[in-house]
């Protein structure tokens, strides 16, 4: 039985970033298979990596049939080693001026998906295997204008902290990682591209791509069920769980534009 690594995501950001840590492993996997929509940019990571290890899978998590697709690597065939859950998707506006496809899609691939990925992973896991499932800080407190995209990584959190309870006397090993701000293409995505860049202190705490799998996947190997990447983000879990929420969003004055 062939151990492999799934990576959902795999395209761009920190799901690249994951797979280049990977393919430096060459002994603890035997296919990589790397998750993604656009069968171009697959293609394009996998022949810049020159690893025939990795198997790309073309694949939309939004669509209620996806998991057709990962049939490949769900089999008998292979132990699932390692399942990272990095795609997302998020939308920074307020609810009503987005549209239902939208909402529709963040909710699928934040939380269907990812729930679907490991259900679906567990029976071909054994002990030693793991999964990581990239949340992100908006976790820790309602965000306005963030609303679906932040409750959904709090899903994620809880969904995970949980389910590594569940599969611990497998020795199945379960991490939420919850970052800050990251330096990817995500940020443009989010405003419908009216801005690549962070402005304000969120600019001061972006983090890099590769750094964070890297520290991730070192806190995945150690045991570690959450983890908060980067000082701020380790106060910002801290204030969360000692200020009310109430008085926190107080202070997020929302403006509604005049239509």
């Amino acid at each position: 039985m062939k151990d492999i690594a799934i990576v959902t995501g795999a395209s761009s950001g920190i799901g690249k970033s994951y797979v280049k840590l990977l393919a430096q492993d060459k002994s603890s996997y035997e296919r990589i298979f790397i998750v993604a929509r656009r069968e171009d940019k697959l293609n394009e990571l996998k022949d810049e990596l020159k690893d025939d290890r990795i198997v790309p899978v073309v694949s939309n998590l939004a669509s209620s049939s996806f998991m057709d697709d990962m049939s490949s690597c769900l089999s008998g065939e292979y132990n699932v080693k390692l399942l990272i859950n990095c795609a997302g998707l998020g939308k920074r506006a307020l609810l009503e001026e987005q549209s239902a496809e939208d909402l529709a899609a963040t909710l699928d691939v934040n939380c269907r998906a990812l729930t679907l990925l490991c259900r679906g992973a567990i029976p071909y896991m054994k002990e030693g295997s793991g999964i990581i499932n990239v949340a992100s800080s908006a976790a820790f407190l309602p965000q306005p204008t963030f609303t679906v995209y932040a409750a959904s990584k709090s899903y994620v959190t809880s969904f995970s902290r949980a389910l590594n309870v569940e599969l611990k006397s497998s020795g199945i090993k379960v991490t939420a990682v919850c970052p800050g701000p990251v330096n990817t293409a995500f940020q443009s995505n989010a405003t419908g591209g009216k801005t690549s860049e962070f402005t304000g202190f969120r600019k001061l705490i972006v983090a890099d791509p590769d750094k964070l799998a890297k520290a991730s996947l070192a806190a995945h190997k150690r045991g570690r069920c959450l983890y908060v990447y980067g000082i701020s983000q380790k106060l910002l879990h801290i204030v969360s769980k000692i200020v009310p929420i109430s008085l926190i969003l107080m202070f997020m004055n929302v403006k509604k534009e005049n239509k």
